[in-house]
């Protein structure tokens, strides 16, 4: 995991969608596990909402903590 990566989690925004404007880091679960369903968008967000998902899944969301301001 590249702490930079984590830190965009806390900071980025969804740019579209049900939950357009909410923090990456707040997704809910089931939003992540419809998107690793469907298949994540391209570039650099689907990467960052696959990074999001494989740490929600896994229960690591904690991690995430101390990097929110």
């Amino acid at each position: 995991m590249n702490p930079d990566h984590l830190m965009l989690l806390v900071t980025r925004e969804m740019p579209f969608g049900k939950y357009k404007g909410r923090l990456l880091a707040d997704l809910p679960g089931n939003y992540l596990n419809w998107f690793a369903r469907e298949g994540f968008p391209a570039g650099e967000i689907g990467r960052l909402l696959a990074l999001m998902h494989e740490i929600d899944h896994n229960g690591l969301s904690d991690l995430l903590k101390p990097l929110r301001k």
